[in-house]
């Protein structure tokens, strides 16, 4: 008798091991919320990524760029720093060398002046050029910013 007791508990644990086994593989993912589209440019970034292509014919504009494609490094704390961050824009010249990193510092920026200056920082360091405007520049602003410099004798 002793016997079939400790089958009928084997049986029953093993029961509840495979249903509870089931359970988890049936409920993978539905903890997950559903990935959706989003717009590329948010409706303030919209104006200046078309006034700086208007202002600037003869450049490449580029929007939502990684920092990981500007930036390199050998090690992983330092690469750590920059993985995540995006640029508004970069300009480039037609041999796609980087002329400059715009930024809008529109309301969202707001209270992060501190982490705009570090981001400011890094792209200095590796020898570019920032730009930031707080608000979509005019047509002559974006044209006197990228004219080149006047050299006086």
């Amino acid at each position: 008798m002793e016997i079939l007791i400790i089958i009928a508990v084997v049986v029953i644990a093993a029961l509840a091991f495979l249903g509870a086994a089931n359970k988890s593989k049936s409920t993978k993912g539905k903890n997950q919320t559903p990935i959706k589209a989003k717009r590329v440019l948010t409706m303030n970034e919209q104006p200046t990524f078309n006034r700086l292509r208007e202002a600037l014919p003869d450049h490449i504009v580029l929007a939502q760029v990684s920092f990981g494609a500007l930036l390199s490094t050998t090690g992983q704390a330092t690469r750590n720093r920059f993985n995540r961050k995006i640029a508004d824009f970069v300009v480039l010249d037609k041999s796609f060398n980087v002329v400059a990193v715009v930024e809008l510092d529109d309301k969202s920026h707001k209270g992060k002046e501190q982490q705009d200056a570090e981001r400011d920082a890094m792209l200095k360091e590796a020898g570019y050029r920032v730009i930031r405007y707080p608000r979509t520049p005019d047509l002559d602003k974006v044209k006197a910013d990228f004219a080149p410099p006047i050299n006086t004798p």
